[in-house]
């Protein structure tokens, strides 16, 4: 037999190429983990911006027990403290009793639903640029609020009715 047809040995003086030495075989488990790992980033996030929001300071006081009834309107767009936006993500309610809050359920992470009686908000109308805007703040977490464009104001106010607590900028008192 030729000496190029045989089969070659490695000889304990010869050593791996690297390549053959950190070769591993497919592990199925490494998606599971990704996978895993997303997940739990994303709620991790989810949590820390509801901090940082004000979110959680209200769900310790507001959180939502039992349904909503009343009008809602999806995937509306708000502010809250910090800056922190919320586009396009938040469920808002009205009703003769308060207003609801709601977070879109994949970004549901540490937001609980809310209900916050009108009783317990005060409001302040703005303007940013050319963007009209209601503040809402709150009577049990004073450093939280929520900010809304005025198209949504205005429909939150129409389903309050008589319960809407009326723009409270001009006397600069929160209650």
């Amino acid at each position: 037999m030729a000496r190029d047809t045989m089969p070659r040995q490695i000889h304990a003086t010869e050593s791996k190429s690297p390549c053959e030495s950190q070769r591993f075989p497919m592990d199925f488990n490494i998606p599971v983990v990704l996978v895993l790992f997303v997940a739990a980033l994303w709620f991790v996030v989810g949590i820390m911006v509801s901090f940082l929001s004000g979110w959680a300071e209200l769900a310790r006081t507001y959180r939502l027990a039992g349904a909503f009834t009343g009008n809602r309107w999806r995937l509306q767009s708000g502010r809250m403290r910090l800056l922190m936006g919320y586009n396009n993500c938040l469920t808002v309610g009205a009703n003769q009793q308060g207003l609801h809050l709601a977070m879109f359920f994949p970004f549901r992470a540490g937001h609980p639903p809310l209900f916050i009686p009108w009783c317990d908000i005060s409001i302040r109308k703005g303007k940013s640029l050319w963007l009209k805007w209601s503040e809402f703040q709150f009577r049990q977490a004073p450093s939280v609020w929520v900010r809304l464009n005025e198209r949504l104001s205005k429909r939150i106010e129409d389903s309050a009715s008589s319960a809407w607590p009326g723009d409270r900028s001009a006397t600069g008192a929160a209650f």
